[in-house]
């Protein structure tokens, strides 16, 4: 069996924050705990009742996921803990338009969430979803941090912000499911985007599926001009690996 490649050196901003692994834990424990009361938040606000169990299922799941991964990357990569830990509205590139991409998808995720709460506890503007739907649902989400974490394990550079990490000698990442299709991080959120309000029972959530897909499209192919024009390897690379998303449909 071949050794693991090494990963890249990590630039001076992130070997900072990854030099103590004891401090990488507090810190994502805090942003993790934070997200999740800001979550609630808005989920029991918008549900008008705390006895709304999907609601906790699905703040269950997340927690358990996001922990899991995050104490995974304190350990085998920190620096891309650091990373996915960093407010991507700080250290964006050049490319103004993905501030603004980011802005408007941040912004219509956290309209999504408390919207959802609404219909499913408060309103009941659709109609109930069945059980074995919603079980469904937090199957996705299982699948997509699976998917998240395979993604991890083959890609140190899997930053949620576009641009090109020359500092860490940045390549073509071509292994695990990079094999298979160029944006296997966007297809794991569509399955996000399909679970969540299957979960939460919200048939209105299911809109933000569509929009959702158009949102990735849109911007891996913004994300793909610029890797042709400053990644070495990446034209040949799209030419092997034909689909974007699924295999056989785009």
């Amino acid at each position: 069996m071949n050794p693991a490649p090494e990963k890249p050196p990590a630039p001076p901003h992130l070997v900072e924050m990854a030099d103590e692994a004891g401090s990488m834990i507090p810190r994502m424990l805090t942003q993790t705990t934070l997200w999740l009361v800001f979550m609630a938040a808005l989920l029991f606000l918008g549900a008008g009742t705390l006895a709304w169990p999907q609601g906790w299922a699905y703040l269950a799941e997340t927690a358990f996921f996001s922990l899991l991964l995050g104490f995974w990357l304190a350990r085998a990569d920190p620096a891309l803990l650091a990373s996915r830990l960093s407010m991507p509205t700080l250290r964006l590139g050049p490319q103004l338009w993905d501030r603004a991409f980011v802005a408007l998808f941040f912004s219509a995720f956290l309209a999504w969430l408390p919207l959802m709460a609404i219909d499913a506890g408060r309103t009941h503007w659709s109609a109930p979803v069945p059980l074995p739907l919603q079980l469904l649902g937090a199957a996705l989400i299982a699948v997509c941090m699976a998917l998240v974490w395979r993604i991890f394990r083959v890609n140190t550079f899997a930053s949620p912000q576009i641009h090109i990490q020359t500092e860490r000698n940045h390549h073509v990442i071509a292994e695990g499911p990079y094999a298979f299709i160029r944006h296997p991080m966007y297809a794991a959120a569509l399955l996000y985007f399909a679970g969540v309000p299957l979960l939460l029972g919200s048939w209105w959530g299911l809109a933000m599926l569509p929009l959702g897909a158009l949102a990735f499209a849109l911007r891996a192919l913004g994300e793909e001009a610029l890797l042709r024009k400053e990644l070495p390897g990446y034209t040949s690379y799209t030419k092997r690996v034909r689909y974007r998303f699924f295999p056989g449909v785009w």
